[in-house]
């Protein structure tokens, strides 16, 4: 239903301008519930205020559900949804790499109708932007049509110094493909190199992508194994078998007697905001230290949870109590449909807060103006403010689903 405010100007002339008011069972405004509130929007979704229901007065359209700021997915892999249901759960992660590595291969026309869709099931769930990991342009085609906006990460993954320099040029081809594909788009999007993680990037190639990245926003994953830190204390682990589907029958990293985290963190100096993702493995020493690190050497560290993968992939969650307690920037994924049954937000939040037992307003935080703050696009998105385009969501109240209203 609309509301209509008439402006008079002159010549008896009017001007109609349609207002929508929305009121759930409960509102969470992107930092906290705002009890018994109703929003209020231009037609075209821009937020004009939140009042008190008392001072709405009438045509307020009432939604059974949490309403909530559109959701940031800060980490996916679009390009890998042709994988949905192809890899089974609980694999481990090295089998899981390995499945990845061997069966992503698959017609053009599935691959190119599995991102079709996942986009607009995204979109369909209340998803307004998305942190999404690319080794391919495949993406190219619907994220310049799409009404998501897309930060996305080139992601380079070169093991060896000796291909460093063909693997950064490969990998900058795609880059220059995502950019150009979305240079049209009416919505903002940003596409950089990025590394894949620390068990696939060598000292030349970090160095390479920290030269290329300065200022920019970045990503990483991050002690998503036990292996990840055995590699570079021992040089050992089970992350040999993942090379050896490369023909590299010894690891190609440097021994630093120290976790994957502090050898290769400190390959970045210029300034960057760096999203370190899943962290399923990571201690809290680790967590001490990469905080302390980024605080004395100019960087931004933000720590991405994808608690529906990592549940799929390792049967197991990241301790997330460790994260809060340091005070971590915290932001949601879903990850691919290689290793999730869907890619829903909503679903994320329901399995922190079932398994976790964290409170509903910290994960609806995470979900909304952490993720937007974290990707620079505060100004537009993560909260009810006046003047934002946040895009609206009404959230099942039992966490199990959730969907776009505007």
């Amino acid at each position: 239903m609309y509301l209509c405010i008439i402006f008079p100007v002159r010549k008896s002339k009017s001007i109609q301008v349609a207002y929508r008011k929305f009121k759930g069972t409960q509102l969470f405004d992107g930092y906290f519930f705002r009890e018994n509130a109703v929003l209020i929007t231009e037609a075209s979704g821009q937020i004009i205020d939140l009042v008190s229901a008392h001072e709405a007065g009438e045509d307020v359209e009432q939604y059974e559900g949490i309403l909530t700021p559109g959701f940031i997915n800060a980490h996916c892999h679009l390009e890998l949804s042709h994988l949905k249901g192809v890899i089974p759960p609980h694999t481990g992660l090295i089998e899981f790499l390995c499945s990845v590595v061997t069966k992503r291969d698959f017609p053009r026309q599935m691959i190119n109708l599995a991102i079709q869709d996942a986009e607009e099931e995204m979109y369909q769930n209340g998803i307004v932007a998305v942190g999404d990991i690319g080794n391919t342009a495949d993406t190219a085609y619907v994220k310049s049509r799409s009404k998501i906006m897309w930060q996305n990460f080139v992601e380079v993954l070169s093991m060896t110094d000796e291909k460093a320099t063909q693997e950064i040029q490969h990998y900058e081809r795609v880059y220059h493909h995502l950019k150009e594909a979305l240079q049209n788009s009416e919505l903002p999007h940003r596409s950089v190199l990025v590394p894949h993680a620390p068990y696939t990037i060598s000292p030349k190639t970090f160095q390479m992508i920290n030269d290329l990245t300065e200022g920019q926003i970045i990503s990483m994953h991050n002690q998503e194994h036990p292996a990840e830190d055995e590699l570079y204390q021992k040089g050992e682990g089970d992350y040999l078998k993942f090379f050896r589907v490369f023909g590299i029958n010894t690891s190609p990293f440097p021994i630093t007697g120290k976790s994957s985290i502090q050898s290769v963190l400190p390959y970045f100096t210029k300034g960057q905001k760096i999203f370190l993702i899943h962290n399923t493995y990571m201690h809290e020493s680790d967590i001490i230290w990469a905080n302390d690190y980024a605080a004395q050497n100019g960087l931004s560290l933000v720590y991405c949870l994808c608690p529906s993968a990592n549940s799929y992939i390792e049967n197991r969650l990241p301790d997330i109590e460790l994260f809060q307690k340091n005070n971590c920037h915290l932001v949601l994924g879903t990850d691919s449909y290689s290793s999730n049954w869907q890619l829903s937000i909503a679903r994320e939040i329901r399995l922190l807060s079932h398994e976790k037992n964290i409170p509903l307003d910290f994960l609806l935080k995470m979900a909304t103006i952490n993720g937007a703050i974290a990707l620079n696009w505060e100004a537009h998105l993560g909260s009810f403010e006046k003047g934002k385009k946040p895009g609206i969501v009404l959230l099942s109240n039992d966490l199990s689903s959730s969907k776009r209203l505007l």
